[in-house]
């Protein structure tokens, strides 16, 4: 990589990083856009396909694509290993100077990687995809992740954009950050934001799935916010800190209270509903909390464990093993 003379940034290699799980339904047609996007400029690229353990036949797919066209590199992972490691396996393998991000599924305009790249050849060290509409999702969907984002925003020194996805290019240097962070747990837009580059958004609508049907489900969605929270921010702990102290002097309170009443007067404390409303609410904080930290060693066990992020089961078309097993 290097600069014109009019200090813009010349692209040498272009890899796409294209995550997939069971997405033989669409697969042939995502790939067919993704060339004819890139052709079009005349781009030198290369597409990095990673299979995160698929069941279908989208890895029999993508070895067709490969053996067809030179410019495929294939990763096929042992298993489903998650949507963030797959990325990370992408950008690992990849070799370009510049680097894109995009789903499988066709609600990412593969035609919207050229525009993002003029953004990056004139300074943006990270082009962020920014969702001006979300066709095809639910009002719940996007409520849920409009709250998370300023949620994590509350919670943590990390700033997030709301209506921003993984979808997107990043100068390689970027890459090589976000690949030097050891964690094994990622959630990839907070970790890019962390590193401090300097970012620009580009707007686009987002389409409904081109086929087939979403991964990201509740279930996972939840996970993502809570992993995020307890990676980002230690406010939780914090509040579990201040919230013991507030009860610690509100019972030193009581207990000088009830001493006073026993000592000065000859009335007794009546009242058994305050004292086992109480005890009921003193034991849910308790265990509220003891969980909390609990969440905070778990995550600390799993790093320590130092384990792959990955196993890779087959690469195709690279010219030499890369990248970390």
């Amino acid at each position: 990589m290097g600069a014109s003379p009019g200090g813009e940034r010349r692209l040498s290699l272009l890899s796409v990083v294209v995550a997939c799980l069971d997405e033989e339904q669409v697969i042939r047609e995502t790939h067919r856009r993704l060339v004819s996007a890139l052709d079009g400029p005349g781009l030198d690229f290369e597409i990095v396909y990673v299979d995160d353990g698929s069941r279908d036949s989208t890895l029999d797919i993508l070895r067709e694509l490969q053996r067809a066209e030179p410019r495929v590199k294939v990763i096929s992972l042992t298993r489903n290993f998650g949507q963030f490691a797959a990325l990370t396996a992408g950008m690992e393998h990849a070799a370009g100077d510049a680097v894109a991000l995009i789903d499988a599924d066709l609600q990412d305009p593969p035609e919207a990687i050229g525009e993002m790249l003029e953004l990056w050849q004139h300074g943006a060290d990270i082009v962020h995809g920014l969702r001006t509409k979300r066709l095809g999702e639910s009002r719940f969907k996007i409520w849920t992740s409009r709250a998370f984002i300023r949620i994590i925003n509350k919670l943590s020194d990390t700033r997030l954009e709301h209506d921003v996805g993984e979808f997107g290019v990043m100068d390689r240097a970027v890459v090589d950050a976000f690949l030097s962070m050891p964690e094994s747990q990622r959630y990839v837009l907070a970790m890019l934001s962390w590193t401090g580059f300097r970012r620009e958004m580009f707007p686009y609508e987002r389409q409904p799935r081109y086929a087939g049907k979403t991964k990201y489900t509740l279930k996972k969605m939840i996970g993502t916010a809570v992993y995020s929270m307890l990676s980002f921010s230690i406010i939780p702990l914090r509040v579990a800190t201040l919230t013991g102290l507030l009860f610690s002097g509100l019972s030193f309170l009581g207990i000088i209270y009830a001493l006073a009443v026993r000592l000065l007067t000859d009335a007794w404390i009546s009242g058994w509903a305050i004292v086992f409303i109480s005890i009921l609410t003193l034991g849910g904080l308790q265990l509220i909390f003891l969980g909390l930290i609990g969440e905070y060693l778990g995550r600390t066990y799993i790093e320590v464990k130092r384990r792959p992020l990955y196993l890779v089961r087959e690469r195709m078309g690279f010219a030499s093993e890369r990248g970390r097993e």
